[in-house]
């Protein structure tokens, strides 16, 4: 898989918003010139960490994505002895039933003392709302533009604040397969376009294959949308989706929502809350030929021992070779954590090479940080790395890199009713209509 670094500018609307830095003990402080804004101070843990309890609010409750927490638990355990980490994980794939927690915490004014979210525009909602606060000087304890791509810090910086510090990178449009499946049908070659990846479909099904690719819930749904999308309007025009460049109604659009029923119909019944590890199961058992998952499914693979390159193989979406639909999970320090310091102690271990390592390891992603040495890590975690370095960037929808949570929520409405009635000219005029509420 190939990657250029391109970062669109849809997500960067964010920085039409200001905060002022908000400062705790254990750091020390330098002024700035910047309105206000300190982005140089820099945070200086105590020996063993704050100590007390560390209440860290997650989606990874289960499966090869606790796995991953674990490890981090591990490497924190480690670095911060005085510290106790608290597993606040509630489950459901994407955070579709922790984030309706959160959000109901957040305004309770019980917030944890650190919470996952998703880099980008998702961010912009908890700081509209005041309701996460700088971390600018973690990010300067850590490194900085040193050990963080510059790219990365720029899409996570609003008005001259650091709201979250990465924890990986992940690629949302990569195809899983069952190389037998894809023999015993005929299929030989990657396909090129939508196009022709359809055609291939067709191949799996008359082998005796129902359901050729496998689907979860709506918030997979949206991600297999959204990477059909970048195939049939290009990165560029993809990009221009999140900036008003390019009109949600437009005839590219119409053609992807096209491919995107067709498509659909090669897909097993699915029922919205239905999570990503079972459609990726259906790949490695030979149930299904294809899955369109992030790349956190490297973590399924290797759980249930499945190999590289006979028990499964990975190409981006048809159309999109050459793009890397980006999400980063990154965590964030809440305004009114009961354990201000411990969080930091928290994120420091987030963004350190070593968590880094040994998260990444697990959850299949690849690392934020540039100096994790690449082979330390499996062929496609290697190939990732590669690919990101080198391919244009489209920003996920269904994870937050690309719109708001409440952009989200209409985009994830609209796809759901158009699962149940599959019509495309509704769907058309629902993402315009969410369009024409969100983009100012």
């Amino acid at each position: 898989m190939r990657i250029t670094k391109s970062w669109p500018v849809a997500a960067i609307a964010i920085t039409a918003l200001a905060f002022s830095a908000c400062s705790t003990g254990g750091t020390t402080s330098t002024s700035s010139s910047s309105g206000g804004t300190d982005t140089t101070s820099v945070y200086s843990p105590k020996a063993g960490g704050a100590g007390g309890d560390v209440g860290v609010f997650t989606w990874w409750a289960a499966g090869s994505e606790k796995a991953g927490l674990d490890a981090l638990q591990g490497v924190f355990t480690k670095q911060y002895s005085n510290d106790k980490f608290v597993n606040l994980a509630v489950a459901g794939g994407a955070g579709s039933n922790a984030k309706a927690k959160l959000a109901s915490d957040l305004q309770n004014n019980q917030p944890p003392d650190s919470f996952q979210g998703h880099a980008g525009a998702e961010l912009t909602d908890y700081i509209a709302q005041g309701q996460i606060v700088p971390v600018n000087d973690v990010v300067n304890a850590l490194g900085g533009s040193k050990v963080f791509p510059q790219t990365l810090l720029d899409r996570l910086t609003v008005k001259g604040n650091i709201y979250s510090v990465p924890s990986n990178i992940h690629r949302a449009n990569v195809v899983w397969a069952n190389p037998k499946v894809l023999q015993t049908a005929g299929v030989t070659a990657v396909p090129k376009d939508i196009k022709s990846w359809i055609a291939d479909m067709d191949k799996v099904k008359a082998s005796g294959v129902n359901t050729p690719l496998t689907i979860g819930g709506t918030w997979t749904q949206v991600q297999l949308f959204e990477t059909i999308l970048i195939a049939d309007l290009g990165v560029d025009d993809y990009n221009g989706l999140f900036d008003g460049k390019t009109k949600w109604d437009s005839d590219k659009v119409k053609t992807a929502v096209n491919d995107y029923k067709t498509i659909l119909t090669y897909a097993n019944t699915a029922s919205d809350g239905d999570d990503w590890p079972a459609a990726t199961d259906a790949v490695i058992d030979g149930k299904a030929a294809y899955n369109v998952m992030g790349d956190w499914a490297v973590a399924e693979f290797n759980e249930k021992k499945a190999v590289d390159g006979t028990g499964y193989t990975y190409f981006p979406v048809p159309g999109t070779d050459g793009v890397f639909d980006f999400l980063a999970d990154s965590f964030t320090l809440p305004k009114g954590a009961k354990n201000a310091d411990g969080a930091k102690d928290w994120l420091m271990t987030i963004g350190s090479a070593d968590g880094q390592k040994a998260f990444n390891l697990a959850k299949g992603s690849i690392p934020a940080r540039t100096d994790v040495p690449a082979d330390a890590f499996p062929k496609y975690q290697q190939s990732a790395m590669n690919s990101f370095k080198k391919d244009k960037i489209a920003s996920s929808i269904a994870h937050g890199a690309a719109v708001s949570l409440a952009w989200n929520t209409d985009i994830s409405t609209a796809i759901s009713k158009f699962y149940a009635g599959r019509n495309a000219d509704t769907l058309v005029s629902d993402l315009a209509a969410a369009a024409a509420k969100h983009q100012k």
